[in-house]
């Protein structure tokens, strides 16, 4: 690795130094520390009571993404105050992985048996001869193992003690709720699986499931992996140009939808996209619609069916398609900044063994627990930690379709409280949207059963982070940060419930990793200094190909040969602890110093007023890029000159001169994606006035 991973220590709260772009002090009974950037971080120490940082006398100087001498500023607020937290006894005492440590230096030191053991606890209708083979990136996992994932989120549950519990809690927006045991959704996925069957999907068959979060969605990706076709999710939603795009990359034969999707009390007319979509498309045979409304749409005789109607008076059972380890479970379409969007492939053996393990560990999964995913079947969550990784472990999983501040900003503590939620996943985004609510909106609920609460999808900041903790964990819940992607397709850094807590930091890579953070030379940077985040090796539930470009698929290890580039921008602290400041084309150039979005719109979003920003790069003459910001506010709280005045302001003190905004816009919303993270580039491209690119996943 690019760093030492320490063991961890359960210490108090600690609180580091807080560094300006110059000088600083802060008392300290240590005494005085003089602090040099010329080689790292150099602590010297004297007895006068106050602790300072400033240049040395070669001047102030930091390593910059491309291995390049730069001023101390990259990066600087995560070396500004560092806020640790022991894991919280309740949590710790519970949880199965105590160590985290020394569970990392057991996968480490024997990688295969590692994976080997773990495999095992699975159903495999053959054994594998080898858990790997092949050379990065192209290997093999679970080499002649034979099996079907759906075996394994299913069958092993209703067949055994598992049967009667409960797989599914559904939840509408509108309060209505629909259960389902393991044996009951077992029922349900094989009479989608034979109405698919009837209409003449088969193995290797493209599947385009186009449906909101509904049981009809979830069971429908099961049925399409039991039959050994390949689904394809795209978020219901997207619009008829995005959804073609993808039904004619993957060449799929049938599409599943329905004819509404419902979001904050209205409807999305997601038949008419579809509609729209497959004009023309002659590869489309079939397309199932799922209609909810009354009276009933009307249907196209020639290639529409009804969904029930097709599948709901089919038989309840429908064997498992037996597939090799290797073999393709679904295409997940993402998009990239610019370009079309990448179908990653993903397959039955390795994906099932690596998500089941990594949703386990993250989530310290307990037999016992209602588990809250608030993403969609749309993302790589939904279908990592909320469908195929919960469910191979047997876990009751809870959905909601809908917008979770609507009918109220309160509506997802009163559903912890009605169903006893024990584990959530969560965005950061929505952390900030709960923030900006006010904390009464949780105060009115009993939260007393919510055990762990798991963040991702982009940095939590650090006053997000700790908001969280005193509204939502409260001294008895674990809010922790991680951080994975499309293409890990699961946990890869993050903080176990054993482990320390330190804000602005996803944590240190979980077992089975080895990550680096590397210049563009391939070297190592040191702490505190920002760096490409690259993986080593292989894991078994990555993604194996890009659908029909393999060679897009190389370009990942050719950046920085031979690792997995990520396109992430991160550092990491003396224990190893990482911090994932945004994409690396997320970092601003600003006279010489490479300054993070992340670190802009966490200083601003630590001000009481602000509820999110978003940040750009402008070009500029003189500094090469200026800094603007576009901020909403928090209920309770008005745009006004003076408040602009105040926010620049607060950026200064916060981070220095060199990465105060030249300009600050109140705005009443940021354009995101579907999954709630910042468009940037959209914000950048209407600011410059040109074409945004790919928006086939930005929300409004």
């Amino acid at each position: 690795m690019g760093m030492k991973l320490q063991g961890m220590e359960c210490a108090g709260q600690v609180k580091t130094s807080r560094v300006e772009l110059s000088s600083f002090e802060k008392s300290s009974k240590r005494g005085k520390i003089f602090v040099s950037f010329e080689n790292g971080l150099n602590f010297e120490e004297d007895q006068g009571g106050t602790m300072t940082t400033s240049p040395s006398d070669k001047g102030q100087q930091g390593i910059d993404i491309a291995g390049n001498a730069t001023p101390a500023g990259d990066f600087k607020q995560l070396l500004e105050k560092e806020t640790r937290f022991p894991p919280l006894p309740n949590i710790l005492v519970a949880a199965d992985v105590k160590d985290y440590q020394a569970l990392y230096d057991q996968a480490a030191s024997d990688f295969e048996g590692f994976w080997d053991k773990i495999a095992r606890e699975f159903t495999w209708v053959k054994p594998w001869t080898r858990v790997l083979e092949g050379e990065v990136p192209k290997t093999k996992w679970f080499v002649d193992g034979q099996l079907n994932i759906t075996m394994n989120c299913l069958d092993r549950h209703a067949n055994g003690s598992r049967a009667n519990k409960r797989a599914l809690i559904w939840v509408g927006e509108d309060g209505t709720e629909r259960t389902f045991t393991f044996s009951e959704l077992l029922a349900l996925t094989c009479q989608i699986a034979n109405g698919l069957k009837s209409v003449g999907v088969k193995r290797g068959d493209r599947v385009c499931v186009y449906l909101p979060l509904t049981p009809e969605g979830v069971a429908t990706m099961l049925a399409c992996a039991r039959l050994g076709a390949i689904h394809s999710v795209v978020y219901a939603g997207l619009g008829s140009s995005a959804l073609r795009s993808r039904i004619e990359d993957a060449q799929a034969r049938v599409v599943v939808t329905t004819d509404v999707g419902y979001r904050r009390g209205k409807t999305t007319p997601l038949k008419d996209i579809v509609d729209e979509a497959v004009e023309g498309l002659d590869i489309v045979d079939k397309v199932i619609v799922h209609r909810r409304q009354t009276p009933a749409i009307t249907l196209d005789s020639s290639r529409e069916v009804d969904f029930y109607e097709l599948c709901g008076s089919q038989p309840t059972t429908c064997d498992a398609e037996v597939m090799e380890s290797e073999d393709p479970l679904f295409i997940l379409y993402t998009s990239g900044s610019t370009g079309a969007p990448k179908g990653c492939l993903y397959v039955h053996g390795g994906y099932m063994v690596g998500t089941a393990y990594y949703t386990r560990l993250a989530f310290d999964l307990k037999e016992d627990d209602i588990y809250w995913c608030m993403s969609d079947i749309g993302w790589i969550v939904g279908h990592s930690t909320m469908v195929y990784g919960p469910w191979s472990n047997g876990t009751t999983v809870l959905i909601r379709e809908g917008s979770p501040d609507y009918p109220n900003p309160g509506i997802a503590w009163s559903i912890v409280e009605k169903y006893g939620v024990t584990k959530m996943f969560t965005a950061p985004t929505a952390v900030r949207m709960f923030m900006k609510f006010g904390p009464e909106y949780l105060r009115a609920h009993n939260l007393d059963s919510l055990r762990i609460v798991v963040c991702a999808g982009e940095p939590l900041n650090p006053e997000a982070h700790l908001w969280a903790m005193e509204h939502i964990g409260r001294g008895k819940a674990a809010v922790l940060d991680n951080w994975w992607q499309t293409e890990t397709a699961g946990p890869t850094i993050g903080t176990l419930p054993c482990m320390e807590i330190h804000l602005g930091r996803a944590g240190k890579p979980l077992p089975g990793y080895k990550v680096h953070i590397l210049n563009r030379e391939g070297k190592p940077v040191p702490p505190y200094h920002g760096g490409l985040l690259v993986l080593e090796g292989v894991w078994p539930q990555m993604f194996r190909t890009i659908w029909g470009n393999e060679d897009r698929y190389l370009e990942y290890w050719r950046i920085i040969p031979p690792y997995y580039t990520a396109g992430d921008v991160a550092t990491y602290d003396e224990d190893g602890y990482i911090a994932v400041l945004g994409r690396s084309d997320d970092v601003m150039n600003v006279a010489g110093h490479r300054i993070g979005t992340a670190d802009v719109e966490s200083a601003l979003v630590s001000h009481t007023a602000v509820a999110e920003a978003g940040v750009i790069g402008k070009p500029d003459p003189l500094k090469g890029e200026s800094i603007k910001a576009f901020v909403t506010l928090k209920v309770g709280y008005t745009s006004s000159d003076d408040l602009r005045i105040e926010l620049i302001e607060h950026v200064r003190r916060e981070l220095g001169p060199i990465a105060t905004p030249s300009e600050l816009e109140f705005v009443t919303g940021l354009p995101k994606t579907r999954s709630g993270k910042i468009m940037r580039r959209v914000i950048k491209a209407r600011e410059m006035g040109v074409e945004p690119g790919d928006l086939t996943t930005i929300e409004e």
